[in-house]
């Protein structure tokens, strides 16, 4: 048989299961640590419930993924060990195809917290196609929520923890406990959950941002200004329908373009 002869039947088999993510749509990848918390706890002990160098290395591998994997994300956020990556409606990058999206992203995240944390790390990656902004709204809304859920019984986990409490009791003193329980819980002891801060409740946001740069015309030697681009980390995100809104400010193009 012949090497392209070979090639192109091989070919078929390699993209037999190749979907792409139809055009038109926003794409939403999150990313998620694989087995952290058994790194985070046994194997490289952080403080608990939150550490600052933890999510120091979570906004840093973000933020790599925002410059460096050939793809143009239009805002991220950031809780716990999650990553979650909104590309636009016109990201064209790999073809959408789903592999590539899902492997380049895991594998640079891999490589980029591994690098940070000096041991091996692996993130998994789940893709969503989102079909309007509403949607897109919807989804970093529930991310927001899920933040401030995790964030909520962590301390409160780890303050029984503590007190003494085994796993297994502080599980069971949480289970079924209301919201408003366990802000009691954290009262109790001093601690006012509202007052934590907002990057553990709410999580970060890294988005794209204009700013005046200063120069010098290297031919006459006046004074220039030019406008560049940088990622801006937001660690006191807004809440409710003012996060809404300030997502909608970030995905929509402005008037008359």
């Amino acid at each position: 048989m012949r090497t392209d002869e070979l090639e192109g039947r091989m070919r078929a088999f390699e993209t037999a299961l190749d979907p792409c993510v139809l055009p038109g749509v926003w794409i939403v990848a999150r990313l998620d640590g694989r087995g952290f918390t058994r790194l985070t706890k046994e194997v490289h002990p952080f403080e608990a419930p939150f550490d600052r160098r933890f999510h120091d290395h979570m906004v840093q591998t973000a933020e790599g993924l925002m410059e460096g994997c050939g793809l143009k994300a239009a805002y991220v956020h950031t809780q716990s060990d999650e990553i979650s990556l909104l590309f636009g409606q016109d990201e064209g990058g790999f073809g959408r195809r789903l592999r590539k999206l899902l492997s380049v992203l895991s594998g640079e995240a891999s490589a980029r917290f591994s690098l940070l944390l000096g041991a091996p790390a692996v993130f998994d990656c789940r893709v969503s196609p989102l079909p309007t902004e509403e949607a897109v709204v919807d989804y970093f809304r529930w991310r927001a929520e899920d933040s401030r859920r995790n964030a909520l019984n962590a301390h409160c986990y780890w303050l029984l923890r503590r007190q003494g409490r085994r796993a297994a009791e502080a599980d069971a003193r949480l289970r079924g406990l209301s919201a408003p329980g366990k802000h009691d819980l954290l009262h109790g002891s001093g601690i006012n959950f509202n007052e934590l801060p907002a990057w553990q409740r709410r999580g970060s946001g890294l988005y794209w941002e204009e700013y005046d740069r200063p120069g010098t015309n290297p031919v006459t030697g006046e004074p220039t200004t030019a406008r560049r681009r940088r990622i801006r980390r937001d660690l006191d995100l807004p809440v409710r329908d003012a996060y809404s809104a300030f997502l909608r400010g970030l995905i929509r193009p402005p008037a008359g373009s």
